[in-house]
């Protein structure tokens, strides 16, 4: 961390109310704040008490004056082949539309919007439109299991709930209608309404009187219609967003107004590096964190044009984004790594450097960023890829290089340092001391959390304060359940999940290093590394492996004899100890529609067991290859 970065940190961390009171200014407030932040109750944190301002206005209405001819939301869909774009006036008409349509629903400030849409500016319209009359979004990821829907609508007890009849992918139709009517058999509090967006794509969609409202039609009862800005106190919840992978009742992440508003904003100053007028591009889903902070709010709040793209990554052809990128003058861009490893599988000739002339940034986000990946794009690109590393809960990043605070050399494979207001600490497992330079601990950070943090989990503070806050004893740390190390240059790297260590023989082996080592070898596309029960070991490291070349798919002796460089790059990288038992060779990896690996089912699989739920598998062919595999 350089002198100049480091000086801008320490002030976050030793002066908070006096760096925040400054970046506060930002936004927009309709009353002013008493208090910067009030931490009288640990660690329950509130930030700009006393402060009236509205998300809606600060990402629309604000701009109306100097951007209202301006691009605000470009949609791009090579699902259904449409492009349309709508200027900060024209968005404004449409939320404004839509806010007065929930409001003849019965939805008013503090009420519940479950939002269970595709990729469409429908969806934008709904989100914004909850925030500008107060009602709290909870989007969930469109064709997630009407099990799981249900579990959602009840823990958040929606007025409302809006969806369309179908979302595509790879050309094939998603019904939603049918899983949105399972749900409310399901739930115990069903919404009274449902709002259909009917895009024509399920003619078997079946309508029930009296609940389903067809959103075409009540619009035009709604054209031209104002509605105004509810503007509400700092703390009051902006929305609820379920976090993946729980277990039993659904846990909602709770979002303050204010302190995400203040958040978002500077974190385009300061580490997004965008610009006002400029075009911010994230290839993420509405459904999950990064697509509610990167592609609904931040941009728009900073004046920015935002793209929201349904279709995949390589359709019609790998090119596509970075068509996107030059046709819309994209400046800043935003993935996950996962998507990258599906482009370097590609034919090179689609990644033309001259189409991404635009771009200054690629900042990618959502899992660990192996070295490989991060200095294919790098060079093919020939701009700076920033990892950063975040969660759900927090909202922004907790590691990243600060560009806009100061031009820090990147390494790659690591997120590099912790964000200003993070105070963040190594914890070394044994010991519960810090640890040292280049020694493994768990990822924690010292409360007050900053700013655009969770607040709580929704309805149940208690385990709001289990979960996060009961890692360590005698204090209140909060956890992020990452083992990470630090660098003696003071670079961050993360290890993995804590719940995904491998006990081989009584050492602690993190599936992420396994996983680093073994992509070094040339051949490797794409690893998953899983421990699986072994009687003499108590677990074993099996690595599924996808290559290039898929050669393997058809000799044996290929098999075997690239299984023996595998061992030997992870010897040489790692060491003997962390060498998997077996190297696997798959056609595809199974992975959720969000790019997740399911790395619980795959081990599942290889222990016997039954893979568990499947409701957000993106392709099922891919479990049967680790079928196949085990077989071998």
């Amino acid at each position: 961390m350089g002198e100049q970065l480091q000086g801008f940190y320490n002030l976050s961390i030793k002066e908070p109310e006096l760096f925040w009171g400054k970046e506060a200014q930002s936004i927009d407030w309709h009353e002013p704040y008493q208090q910067v932040l009030d931490y009288s109750t640990p660690p329950f944190t509130k930030w700009f008490v006393g402060g009236k301002t509205n998300i809606c206005y600060n990402a629309i209405d604000r701009h109306l004056k100097q951007r209202s001819d301006q691009s605000a939301l470009v949609f791009v869909s090579t699902e259904t082949n449409q492009e349309r774009s709508y200027t900060y006036a024209q968005l404004h008409r449409e939320v404004n539309e839509m806010a007065s349509m929930m409001k003849s629903l019965g939805v008013k400030k503090g009420d519940r919007v479950v939002i269970y849409m595709p990729m469409i500016p429908e969806a934008l319209f709904a989100i914004y439109a909850c925030t500008r009359i107060g009602a709290i979004h909870s989007v969930v990821f469109g064709g997630f299991a009407s099990q799981s829907l249900a579990a959602r609508i009840d823990d958040a007890k929606p007025t409302l709930l809006v969806t369309a009849d179908a979302g595509l992918r790879g050309g094939k139709v998603v019904q939603y209608k049918p899983l949105v009517d399972e749900a409310c058999q399901l739930a115990s509090c069903p919404p009274q309404h449902i709002l259909i967006v009917n895009r024509d794509l399920d003619q078997t969609m079946n309508i029930v009187e009296g609940r389903d409202i067809d959103y075409a039609q009540l619009k035009a009862k709604h054209l031209g219609a104002q509605v105004d800005c509810e503007w509400v106190e700092s703390s009051h919840p902006s929305y609820i967003l379920y976090t993946s992978g729980t277990t039993g009742k659904p846990k909602g992440v709770q979002r303050d107004t204010g302190g995400y508003l203040v958040a978002l904003s500077v974190s385009i100053k300061y580490i997004y590096c965008g610009n006002p007028g400029e075009t911010f591009f994230t290839t993420s889903d509405i459904g999950w964190v990064v697509g509610h902070s990167y592609i609904v709010y931040a941009p728009l709040i900073c004046g920015m044009t935002t793209i929201v793209y349904e279709g995949l990554p390589i359709r019609p052809d790998p090119g596509i984004w970075w068509d996107l990128v030059e046709k819309y003058k994209v400046s800043v861009m935003f993935s996950s790594p996962t998507a990258i490893r599906v482009l370097k599988k590609q034919d090179p000739k689609y990644l033309d450097p001259n189409k991404t002339t635009s771009l200054r940034y690629l900042f990618l986000a959502g899992e660990p960023l192996d070295e490989p990946t991060a200095q294919w794009i790098s060079q093919s690109l020939n701009i700076p890829v920033v990892d950063n590393y975040w969660q759900t809960e927090t909202g922004w990043p907790i590691l990243s290089a600060m560009l806009g605070v100061e031009m820090t050399p990147r390494k790659f494979g690591s997120p590099s340092f912790p964000v200003y207001g993070y105070n963040v600490q190594l914890i070394n497992e044994l010991t519960g001391e810090p640890a040292k330079d280049n020694e493994k601990g768990l990822l924690a950070i010292v409360p007050p959390l900053p700013p655009g943090c969770l607040s709580t989990v929704w309805g149940d503070n208690e385990r709001f304060v289990k979960t996060y806050f009961s890692t360590f004893k005698d204090k209140f740390i909060y956890s992020t359940f990452d083992w990470g190390i630090r660098d003696s240059d003071g670079y961050y790297f993360i290890l993995g999940r804590t719940d995904d260590v491998i006990n081989v023989a009584g050492h602690r082996l993190g599936t992420r290093e396994i996983e680093e080592a073994i992509s070094a070898h040339s051949l490797v596309a794409e690893v998953a590394v899983v421990g699986v029960s072994d009687s003499l070991k108590g677990q074993a490291p099996f690595a599924f492996v996808v290559t290039k070349d898929n050669a393997f798919q058809k000799d044996k002796e290929y098999r075997t004899a690239l299984e023996k460089e595998i061992f030997l790059t992870v010897d040489k990288s790692l060491g003997a100890i962390a060498r998997p038992s077996r190297v696997l060779f798959v056609a595809m990896l199974p992975k959720t529609r969000s790019g997740k690996l399911l790395r619980r089912s795959i081990q599942a699989l290889a222990e016997g067991r039954d893979p568990g739920d499947l409701t957000t598998l993106d392709d099922p062919t891919a479990l049967e290859s680790v079928k196949e595999a085990l077989m071998q």
